[in-house]
C-alpha cells in the first residue's frame, strides 16, 4: 500500500517540477492558445500543461505498480499513449474532430478488448440486465468516448477541468485502496496528485492551460476508473460492495457528464454538428452571471459533491430510480 503515497507523491513532484519549464519553452517556442471571440481569456497562454500531468501520470504509476499487478495495465498505457499524442498534435497544430474521435475510439477499443474493461450488465436501467457481447461492446465504447470528451469540453475556464478530475480521481482512488486494489489505487491517485500540482500553476490567473493532451487524459483515465468501480461495487462478494454503484459512478462524474450530454443535445436539436463549438457550457452561464474563474470551479465542485451525497444516501432507492431522480435534479 505504500506504492499508492509514493505514486501519488511522485506524480506531483514531476508535474510541479516540469510545468515551469514547459511554460518557458512554450514561451520561447510561441506555444500559446491564442483569444478569440468564443474563449475567455484576453491574453495568450501556454496550452502544454498536460504535458507536465502526463509526464507525472506515467512515470509515478510505473514506478508504483508492483510487478504482480501490470497485466492490463499495458493495454491501458498503449491507449493512454494514443490519446497523449493526438492531444499534443492538437494542442500545436490542430486535429480536425472527425479525426480526434477516430483516435478515441481506437483507444477505447484496445480499453474493451484488450484491458477487459467492459459494461456487462444495465443494472435494469431501462428495463435491461445482463448485455450481450456486441451490445456490452458498443455501449462501453459510448462511455468510454462520452467520458473522454466531457472533460475536455468542460475545460473553459481556469482549474475548472482540473478541479473536478482532482474530486473524481480522489474518491476513485479512496475506493480503490480500501478495496485492495493496487493497480486502480495508483493510476488513480496518481493523476490526483499531478493534477494538484498542476492546479497550483492553473487556477485563476492560470499561468498555463492544460490543452486536449490534458483533459483528454484525464476524460480517458476516469472513464476506465468509473467501470472498474461499477464492475467491483456492484459484486456481493467484493470486499467493499456499494448499493446502486453504477448510479454513484453516474453521481462522481456528473457535472462534466450531464454538462457535455445536455450541449451535446441542444446541437443535434439545432441540426448543427456535435462537435460544433459554441457558449452552451455550464461555465459559460456562471461566466454570464458574473462569477469569477475560482468561484466557477468551486461551485461547480461543490455542485458535484452534492450529488455524490445525495446518490450515497439514496442508494436504496435502486439504480434505475437513482438515476432518474438524478437526471431529473440536475435538469431543473
Amino acid at each position: 500500500m505504500q506504492n499508492i503515497f509514493f505514486s501519488s507523491g511522485l506524480a506531483f513532484l514531476i508535474t510541479f517540477f516540469s510545468i515551469p519549464v514547459i511554460i518557458k519553452v512554450a514561451k520561447d517556442k510561441k506555444l500559446f492558445d491564442e483569444p478569440e471571440e468564443r474563449k475567455i481569456h484576453k491574453e495568450v497562454i501556454p496550452t502544454l500543461g498536460g504535458l507536465g500531468i502526463f509526464a507525472g501520470f506515467i512515470i509515478a504509476t510505473l514506478m508504483g505498480i508492483p510487478p504482480a499487478e501490470v497485466s492490463p495495465l499495458q493495454y491501458f498505457l498503449a491507449a493512454i499513449m494514443l490519446i497523449f499524442f493526438m492531444g499534443i498534435k492538437d494542442d500545436i497544430l490542430i486535429l480536425t474532430a472527425g479525426k480526434k474521435f477516430i483516435g478515441q475510439l481506437v483507444a477505447a477499443g484496445i480499453i474493451i478488448k484488450f484491458g477487459g474493461i467492459e459494461i456487462k450488465n444495465m443494472y435494469g436501467i431501462l428495463g435491461v440486465h445482463a448485455l450481450t457481447p456486441s451490445a456490452s461492446f458498443l455501449i462501453t465504447l459510448f462511455t468510454i468516448v462520452v467520458i473522454t470528451n466531457s472533460f475536455n469540453l468542460i475545460d473553459g475556464v481556469d482549474g475548472l477541468a482540473g478541479s473536478l478530475g482532482l474530486l473524481t480521481t480522489l474518491l476513485f482512488g479512496t475506493y480503490f485502496y480500501f478495496s485492495e486494489q493496487i493497480l486502480y489505487a495508483v493510476m488513480s491517485l496518481s493523476l490526483a496528485g499531478g493534477l494538484s500540482a498542476f492546479l497550483i500553476y492553473n487556477f485563476h490567473p492560470a499561468k498555463i492551460f492544460m490543452g486536449d493532451t490534458g483533459s483528454l487524459l484525464i476524460g480517458l483515465v476516469n472513464s476506465i476508473l468509473v467501470i472498474q468501480f461499477i464492475n467491483t461495487a456492484s459484486l456481493p462478494g467484493a470486499l467493499f460492495p456499494v448499493e446502486s454503484a453504477p448510479a454513484i459512478g453516474f453521481a462522481v462524474l456528473l457535472v462534466p457528464l450531464f454538462d457535455t450530454l445536455r450541449v451535446v443535445g441542444l446541437r443535434l436539436l439545432s441540426r448543427r454538428s456535435p462537435f460544433c463549438p459554441d457558449r452552451n457550457h455550464i461555465h459559460h452561464f456562471l461566466l454570464d452571471l458574473g462569477l469569477s474563474h475560482r468561484m466557477i470551479a468551486i461551485s461547480c465542485c461543490v455542485t458535484n459533491i452534492v450529488f455524490i451525497l445525495m446518490a450515497y444516501f439514496l442508494r436504496s432507492l435502486g439504480t434505475p430510480v437513482l438515476m432518474l431522480v438524478m437526471l431529473s435534479t440536475a435538469i431543473l
